[in-house]
């Protein structure tokens, strides 16, 4: 009787529909990536430099309550009205900078009650736990909404164009002009 040989499974493709399949399911499955603020913190300081005495007229408080209300220098206010207040309050120029000079940029009222110089004004932003997030983000945006109109019209006095062409001019590799001091001028109206 002639001897039966055992049936062989050809495993040479296995590895080609592995590669296949793996390839496959990279391609059709979506990977959810993290998404968080675009926000530049100060750096650390290690130094143990005493902090500067912060008068009481130079901070601007907003509150968020867990039912999503806005409460700004302890007045309930809506989100549209937060970023015109916020713009009073930065520009009032009511005193003198850290060197004693007043600020000569500011169009404000010039409110002895209000911030005495951008360079002083603080603003504190709070929330409750129960703050919904967009509500946070929303305030968050209005507040830099604020800063940002106030630079677009300092760009605007000093250079004749918004805060946000110039970064748009830094950004551009064709544009024929001085980077750095573009650079310059841009850090300038930021600070």
């Amino acid at each position: 009787m002639a001897k039966r040989s055992a049936p062989e499974v050809n495993a040479g493709s296995m590895a080609d529909i592995a590669f296949l399949l793996l390839i496959f399911f990279l391609v059709t499955t979506t990977i959810t990536t993290d998404t968080g603020l675009n926000r530049k913190l100060p750096p650390i300081d290690d130094s143990e430099v005493t902090p500067p005495i912060i008068r009481e007229k130079n901070i601007f408080t907003v509150l968020i309550n867990g039912r999503n209300q806005l409460m700004v220098e302890e007045q309930l206010m809506e989100l549209k009205d937060l970023r015109k207040a916020a713009v009073e309050f930065l520009d009032n120029g009511g005193g003198v900078d850290v060197n004693g000079k007043p600020c000569d940029y500011c169009h404000g009222k010039k409110d002895p009650a209000s911030s005495d110089h951008p360079d002083k004004a603080i603003i504190s932003l709070k929330n409750e736990r129960e703050t919904k997030y967009a509500m946070y983000i929303s305030v968050q945006n209005e507040l830099v909404a604020a800063y940002n109109q106030l630079r677009d019209r300092r760009a605007m006095e000093l250079y004749g164009v918004t805060l946000k062409q110039m970064e748009a001019n830094l950004s551009d590799v064709n544009w024929a002009g001085n980077k750095e001091t573009l650079k310059e001028k841009i850090e300038r109206i930021k600070l």
